[in-house]
This record gives structure tokens, sequence and C-alpha cells, in this order.
């Protein structure tokens, strides 16, 4: 794909002028200010074809360079952000870099060769970033995926969890426009993974719905740590590991762990989860409803106020029915990718897998070597594939 340059300024004659003399080296869409050129970049997102950089002038009316390279920060951060400006005064400079992040920073009016030579630099930057965290995407997916496997075989239930969890955080990125968050997405598949150490029969009380002890209560409390603590282990996953350890602290200060941060100093990618998680387990058998939000309504104080009527809004319009046909299939006919829409039990009751969950290879797999020595209940409810 051709690197995409975003040129942003409220001079139509600078823009027309901008791109006669870079078309011939880059593909240029122009911006006539700083709420069109957002709007372009949140299109860009959402089709996912990014912009490599984003050149924006300082001095415009409605946003300015700086607030606009700020928010097309939020929305694109992999985009390169330049600067083009006749203000060249030194804290102009300074506020630009601060604020904006910026990778380089030119003065009106500028030689061609050098905004060309910079424009360059930029895109080689651009490249380099993104393929070192593709680099790095693909490297901690096979770490990743062990650690899924194994929480998975011990708690399927917490892993039906986690895929609707995944599955709600892709419609809310489409819907916000906002750009894939990686670690909360990997947050979330590893959800279950904090729980490995709990037995499986106080899984099973648990999920039952049967009242725990203090002690037993303790334990569920303190998987966020044991969550964080096995994650960090893995280079590079420290902001996952971070995620899960405040999966459960409320905006308001309250949840695990006690002495956690509060607010806005929250991560996100935690405030999110928070709400996420929590509106989960509202759901009676899984599935949202008007009772589901009312519950949560009822504890707003734990949510971020800003982000909980954007997602609530979001989740409501699943609250009538889950997307996509359902079918329902023998056991040696399920296939890696479906999604299962009920649990998938032995005959004498004993869950195998609970529902909600995508099927991985090694779930098939797993599946058909037990078929082998048990009877299960058959047939499977499945999403229908295409």
């Amino acid at each position: 794909m051709e690197d995409r340059i975003l040129v942003i300024d409220d001079d139509h004659h600078l823009l027309s002028a901008l791109r006669r003399q870079l078309s011939d080296a880059f593909t240029i869409v122009p911006a006539q200010g700083g709420e069109e050129a957002l709007a372009l970049v949140a299109d860009a997102t959402k089709k996912q074809t990014p912009f490599a950089v984003a050149l924006c002038d300082m001095r415009m009316p409605g946003l300015d360079g700086i607030e606009t390279l700020k928010r097309l920060c939020e929305l694109a951060p992999d985009t390169v952000r330049m600067m083009l400006t006749g203000n060249a005064d030194q804290q102009t400079a300074i506020n630009a870099i601060n604020q904006g992040n910026i990778f380089r920073f030119f003065t009106k009016p500028c030689p061609p060769d050098v905004l060309r030579a910079g424009l360059q630099a930029g895109v080689r930057q651009y490249h380099l970033v993104t393929a070192e965290r593709e680099l790095l995407e693909k490297t901690l997916t096979g770490s990743v995926r062990v650690l899924v496997e194994i929480a998975s075989m011990n708690d399927p239930v917490a892993a039906g969890v986690a895929t609707r969890l995944r599955e709600w955080l892709r419609l809310l990125t489409t819907e916000f426009k906002m750009p894939h968050r990686w670690s909360l997405d990997v947050a979330l598949a590893l959800l279950p993974v904090g729980q490995v150490a709990i037995p499986p029969e106080l899984l099973a009380k648990k999920h039952q719905g049967e009242p725990l002890t203090a002690l037993e209560r303790s334990m569920f409390e303190n998987s966020p740590e044991v969550a964080r603590n096995l994650v960090s282990h893995i280079p590079r996953l420290a902001p996952v590991a971070e995620i899960l350890y405040l999966q459960d602290r409320g905006f308001d200060g309250s949840g695990f762990p006690p002495d956690g941060p509060r607010g806005k100093d929250i991560p996100l990618d935690a405030r999110l989860l928070k709400i996420l998680k929590d509106t989960a387990e509202a759901a009676q058998g899984g599935q949202l409803s008007p009772g589901t939000f009312e519950a949560l309504d009822r504890r707003r104080a734990q949510y971020d106020p800003d982000l909980y009527p954007k997602v609530r809004a979001c989740l409501e319009t699943l609250a009538t029915g889950g997307p996509g046909a359902a079918i329902e299939l023998p056991l040696a006919a399920l296939q890696p990718g479906q999604y299962v829409l009920s649990d998938i039990r032995l005959t004498n009751g004993h869950l195998i897998l609970a529902a909600n969950t995508q099927l991985s290879p090694a779930q098939i797999e797993r599946l058909r070597n037990l078929r082998k020595i048990f009877t299960f209940v058959e047939p499977i409810k499945v999403r229908a594939m295409g």
C-alpha cells in the first residue's frame, strides 16, 4: 500500500501548492482545518488505511495545530506527526513537541527539498514503528496463545467470558472509531490466567452461584495479582500485566487493590476492562438485557463517567439479540473459528467448554480426544460461519 501523507492547513492555496510539489513522491491527502483532518483520520482508522505522516499548520481557526496533533495522536498513535508554521518562536516549538509529540518542526517558507527529505524521514520512522510492533505482536502471539489454552482448560466458563469481552471490544473500537487496543485485547484473552491456581471445585462452586466463605472470596479477589505476576514475566507485556492487576479497581477508588490508583490515574484500558467485565457479570445467562444495565447504573460511581455512557449505549444495541445465525451441529462437525453458543457438556453434566467461546484448533483436538472416551450432549449450538 502506498504511503499516504495527510497535510492540514486552513489555506487551500498552500494545500494545492504542497500537493503539486510532493505528489510525485507521496500520496497527498489535503485537509482544510483540524476538524476535517480528524474526521479523515477516524475514517482511515475504521477502514484500516492509516496515514504514515501528518503535516499540520500551527495557526488555524478552530482547532490549532497543537490540539489537532494531540487528538490525532489519540486516534492514530502510529502516524508520525510534523508541524509547519510561520511562527518560529521557541515557546511554540516547545509546546508543539511536548503536547503534540511531533517528529519534525518546519518553519514557513520551507524549501521543497527540505520538506521532502523530512517527509521521507517521517515515512521511514512510521515503517520502523509499525514493523517493530507487528514483529512484537507476532512473537508474543504464540506465548499468549499457550497461556490462554491452559487457562481455558482450567476454567472454561471464564474463557467463554473472555471471548465475549473481546467481541465487545471489537464492536466498541468500530463504533468509537478507536485505534486497535492491542494491550487490552491481550489482557482480555488472558483474563482466566489469574484463576489457574484456584481449585476446580471452587471454580465450579462460584460458577454455580453457591455462597463462598471469606477465604474462598479472597482467592478470587486476589486473582488479578496472580495474573499480573504471571504475565509480567513475559517480555514487553508489562502494560498488559498492569491492566490485569487493575481490572477490578473502581473509578471511585473501590475494589482491588485497596491502595491502587483512582479516577483518571487508572489506565484507560483498565477503566474500560472494569466496565466490560462488570457488564458480563451482570448479564443473566451471558445475555445482555435492559436489566443488565440497570444493575450497572446502581454502581456507576465505580466507572469512568465519560466512558461508561458510551460503552453502555454501544452494548445496548446487543441487548435484543446477538449477531449471526445459530445452527446446531454434532461434535464431530465443529470447526476452529466457530463460536459456541451453548455449553459443551458430558451426559453426566460435567462442563467441558462454556458458551460464547471461539473454538481454537487445540480445543477441537481436545474435544475429539474426549469424545473417544466420553459421551457428549449433542447437538451443539454454534454461530454459523460466513
